[in-house]
């Protein structure tokens, strides 16, 4: 069997050359994978009994990580290595809230009234941005502790080594492109599923930003009204903005706005507030040792009203953490009757990709002190929507068919709040895929009796 060796430009050219009916067909892939990680017997290669835990070293400053998998097929392996993030600043600093800093007013600045948004005339009229301005606000926020310094790269760079069933070499392929693509890939599976999402709020301006919207709006573009974009700077943002309005070519060039808030701006505090509540969903792609927003912003009775898809990918070591451990809580904590609001559905669990990795490596996860019990892996999500819609067809009722409905209810309106920390296996699978594609498409160099 031949080699297919795929470079990252190799990669590129793939994943921006699937169509909608394309990326269905690699979720329902990944969505079998995932299924069968979390429920398979041991005659799956998927079955988690057959997936390493990942290893990590560290050395001047970059962490390496090494991702074993297997499945029904291939067995690989991925090698990344990534910046490792600054764990100078206190314990008590990166996970504190920033509630306290709300309504407070900066004693060392004077307040002063900061322009209104404004819009960019020129072929990107559908972009608005927040301007750059160093002036305070009367509602001030802190500005989110230092994830990775700027000058450093927050890409995963490696490649993704593939063997057939036999051990023979099947594919090399560049992991920068892939890991974020299959990262957006898995959130999106939940994403299909919500029955409001006019309005996107991502945080961050990276490869996984880009994916997370890209995904989104080639499955359900025309639904799609607006994209915020937070980030800590607008100039980082600017890459990102070019990407979309770059390609015109697509329906939501036309029908989908986007805007960009960042920590330069003196109405920060307030704006991030609007952005957070008005968003269905939330998308957090960030390497951040701080939440990113604080948790009353969700937790508090207006916050609760509406129901959103919350997806953290970016932090994956325990003193990492984009959402406020307070969020979790919350999620997990038991519902009772005697309120007088209405709050949006919870299922009192979080949905994760891996739970034995999630316990021992999400900063979100360990930081909120919660169990593997209020944890649940998206393939025995994935298992129990199956067993819901096969007791309908098959004529059932009675619980089995209430459980149903309110699994459903939960997934396209409730509060979802989806952890990754990401998995080899996933890698695997999309680029087991991703080979077979670009040996039907002649993409990548192909080396016969390697």
């Amino acid at each position: 069997m031949p080699l297919t060796i795929l470079t990252d430009s190799d990669v590129k050219d793939l994943l921006h050359s699937l169509t909608r009916e394309d990326i269905l067909d690699l979720q329902h892939s990944l969505r079998d994978a995932l299924h069968s990680y979390s429920t398979g017997t041991n005659e799956n290669g998927c079955c988690s009994m057959y997936q390493p835990q990942r290893v990590s070293i560290s050395v001047n400053g970059n962490t390496t990580l090494f991702m074993p998998a297997s499945s029904s097929s291939n067995t690989g392996m991925k090698i990344v290595t990534l910046a490792e993030t600054d764990s100078s600043c206190p314990k008590d600093e990166r996970f504190r809230s920033d509630s306290n800093s709300i309504g407070k007013k900066d004693s060392n600045s004077t307040t002063s009234s900061s322009s209104p948004r404004t819009s960019i005339s020129t072929s990107t009229s559908n972009l608005s941005i927040s301007p750059t301005s160093r002036s305070s606000s009367t509602t001030a926020i802190s500005t989110p502790a230092p994830s990775i310094a700027s000058s450093q790269s927050t890409t995963p760079r490696g490649s993704l080594t593939l063997l057939d069933s036999s051990g023979s070499p099947l594919g090399l392929v560049n992991a920068e492109e892939l890991t974020a693509f299959r990262t957006a890939l898995a959130a999106t599976l939940l994403f299909t599923r919500r029955k409001h999402v006019s309005t996107l709020t991502v945080f961050g301006a990276g490869k996984q930003a880009y994916w997370h919207i890209r995904l989104c709006l080639l499955l359900r573009g025309p639904e799609i009204k607006r994209v915020n974009i937070i980030n800590r700077t607008f100039a980082r943002a600017q890459p990102l903005l070019k990407e979309f309005y770059s390609e015109a070519e697509h329906d939501w060039r036309a029908s989908t706005k986007f805007s960009v808030l960042s920590t330069e701006y003196g109405e920060y505090a307030r704006l991030l507030k609007e952005e957070v509540r008005k968003a269905d969903v939330i998308f957090c792609c960030t390497p951040s040792l701080t939440p990113l927003f604080p948790a009353e912003f969700l937790t508090s009775s207006e916050g609760r009203k509406k129901g959103r898809l919350v997806s953290a990918i970016g932090s994956y070591k325990p003193h990492m953490c984009e959402l406020h451990p307070d969020i979790l809580r919350q999620a997990v904590a038991p519902a009772h009757g005697n309120h007088h609001h209405k709050h949006a559905r919870q299922e009192g669990v979080i949905v994760v990709d891996s739970l034995e990795s999630c316990m021992k490596e999400a900063g979100e996860v360990i930081q909120a002190g919660l169990g593997p019990e209020q944890l649940v892996e998206m393939g025995e999500l994935l298992m129990l929507k199956k067993q819901a819609m096969q007791a309908i067809e098959n004529g059932g009722g009675g619980d089995k068919d209430c459980a149903g409905n309110s699994l459903r209810e939960w997934l396209a309106k409730g509060n979802v709040i989806y952890k990754s920390v990401g998995m080899g296996l996933m890698d695997l699978v999309v680029g087991g895929d991703l080979v077979a594609l670009a040996s039907e498409k002649g993409v990548g160099t192909r080396i016969d009796n390697f």
